[in-house]
Formats: structure tokens, sequence, C-alpha cells
């Protein structure tokens, strides 16, 4: 893959095989984001979890102390007062039945998240072919299978991300934009990695966090070292 001039010069500061501390991983990503755009500060864990066993699977949810810097869209599935209710939260889609031709049909998915009441479920169910492989199956362990749904709401829209294994056993996060400040994204990243250690399966022997890189959407991969975040 051939790279921009811009990029070769990003990669030159950043040392190839070297483990940096979180400050200055943060610091060096911030300075190769140079895209013409706000770019998205993403972290990469790879654990040593067997995610193909049910008790070393890791999902969970976090909000972010200052969001990801992106507008998120939110469905909700709800009837009567709970669907009054998920409108006055501020959801951007609510309805039931009727979404499902729209989704399945006509492809409709101009969303990020979806949250369903549990009484919903029956009906969201029948997406699953379109919504999982997305990753857009609301879940209880995420907080998006829920009665308050005010809640669910008010804390998307604040800054709550999801984390799961991926196949690979790789957790992808965003963790800000490259407008933040050091900060404010070493803030958010230290929520995201208390929330994963937190999270770490009893099941699991052995290292749990093999390694962490931080990068941007067009730049290059920052690797920090995980021993000294666990």
């Amino acid at each position: 893959m051939k790279r921009g001039k811009k990029y070769i010069e990003a990669a030159k500061k950043i040392q190839r095989g070297n483990l940096y501390e979180k400050g200055e991983a943060i610091a060096l990503v911030k300075e190769a984001a140079i895209a013409k755009f706000d770019e998205t500060i993403e972290a990469h864990i790879r654990t040593g979890c067997d995610g193909r066993h049910a008790d070393q699977q890791i999902r969970g949810a976090v909000v972010l102390p200052h969001g990801t810097g992106k507008k998120v869209r939110i469905l909700v599935f709800a009837k009567n007062a709970k669907a009054d209710e998920a409108q006055a939260a501020g959801a951007d889609y609510v309805g039931g039945d009727e979404l499902i031709p729209k989704i399945q049909n006509e492809g409709w998915l101009d969303f990020d998240v979806v949250v369903a009441t549990p009484d919903m479920m029956g009906v969201v169910g029948r997406l699953g072919r379109v919504l999982g492989p997305k990753g857009l199956m609301p879940n209880p362990k995420a907080g998006t299978v829920t009665m308050d749904v005010t809640k669910a709401v008010n804390d998307i829209k604040a800054g709550k991300i999801e984390y799961r294994l991926d196949k690979t056993n790789i957790i992808h996060v965003p963790i800000g934009k490259a407008s933040f400040t050091e900060e404010q994204l070493a803030d958010n990243f230290q929520t995201l990695i208390d929330a994963i250690i937190k999270a770490r399966p009893a099941a699991l022997k052995g290292q749990y966090l093999k390694s962490v890189t931080l990068t941007s959407t067009m730049g290059p991969g920052v690797k920090l070292n995980p021993m000294k975040l666990a």
C-alpha cells in the first residue's frame, strides 16, 4: 500500500518496536493525525482471551468522561409510554413493528446504536441477521436492553461506548478525536482501560492485555506497554 508523504513523515517520529508510556503515546498519535478532517483516535487492545469459550467472552459498556466527539444517532424500539419517554430523552428514531420492513427490505440503517425495551426484543430478534453482523443488536450487558430508556439515551449521548472481543480476540474502540486535548484523551483512555481490566474473565489464565495500540484514522499505530496499564 502506497503511503503519502505526510504519513511517512509522521511515522518517522514513532520508533518501531518501542513500547511507549500513555502520555507519550497520546502526544505522538495526536501529532501523527495530519489529515484534513478531525480524525478519530482509536484503541486496539489484543487480549489473551479465547472468545470461542463463553467464559472468556468480554462485552460491556463504559461512559467516556469527554465523549467520543461523534454525534451518535439512536434508534429506540419501544411502545406507548416508553416510546414517548425515548422521544423526550432525545432519541433520533423511535418505533416498533413498522420499522422491520424498512430495515429488512429497504436497507435503512441511518443509526449508530439500537436500544430496546425487553418487551420489544421479540420484534428486534427478527432483525438479527441484519443488525447482528453490524454489531447493532441490543444487549443487556451493554445496557441497550432496558426499561430505563431515558438513562440509556442520555448515557449514549454523553459518550457511552460498547466494547467487545472481535473474532481475533481484539477490542477496537474510539476514545475521542484528534482535536481533543491530550488530557481529555488520557482521561477517556484510562476510563476504558479500567473498565476492560475490571471485565477480565475469571477463567482466563496467563497474560490478559497482550498488546495495546493507539492510532488515528489515517495515522500510524503507537504501541503502549501493556504491563504498565494493568
